[in-house]
C-alpha cells in the first residue's frame, strides 16, 4: 500500500495535494482503490461547480459497490480529469497520478485531515 508523504488524507479515503496556497488536486487513495477493486465508472463534478469540504462531489462505481466521493477542500472546481470518463480503471493503476478534480480559490480544508502516517494507521484499524 502506498501513502505518499506530501499528501493529506481524509477519513473518506480521499487525498489532497496543495499545488499552491489556493489550488489543490484531489483524488482517491491507494487504500480506497484496493478496497473497491475493479473501478468501472466515475461520476465527475462539473467545472465551475463549488466543492464543499466534507460534502459529496461525485461517486466511484466498482464491480463491488458505489462509493461517494467526499471533498477534502472548499473552492471552485476548475478542472476535472476527463480521461476517467473513458478509462476509470486508471484509478486502479495509479490513484495518485490520476487525480479526479482540481480546485482553485480554496477557502477551507476538511476537518480531520491526516498526514501519511496517521492515515496509514487509520487504515490498519479498519
Amino acid at each position: 500500500m502506498n501513502f505518499p508523504n506530501e499528501l493529506k488524507y481524509t477519513k473518506h479515503d480521499e487525498w489532497v495535494k496543495m499545488i499552491d496556497d489556493t489550488t489543490a488536486l484531489v483524488g482517491i487513495t491507494d487504500f480506497a482503490q484496493d478496497q473497491l477493486s475493479d473501478i468501472v465508472f466515475v461520476t465527475l463534478p462539473e467545472v465551475g461547480d463549488e466543492a464543499v469540504a466534507d460534502e459529496k462531489y461525485g461517486d466511484v462505481e466498482s464491480t463491488k459497490a458505489v462509493s461517494d466521493l467526499v471533498s477534502p477542500v472548499s473552492g471552485t472546481i476548475c478542472e476535472v480529469n476527463t480521461e476517467l470518463d473513458d478509462s476509470p480503471e486508471l484509478l486502479n493503476e495509479d490513484p495518485y497520478a490520476n487525480w479526479i478534480m482540481k480546485v482553485e480559490n480554496v477557502t477551507a480544508l476538511a476537518d480531520g485531515l491526516m498526514d501519511a502516517a496517521a492515515y496509514e494507521a487509520d487504515t490498519q484499524n479498519r
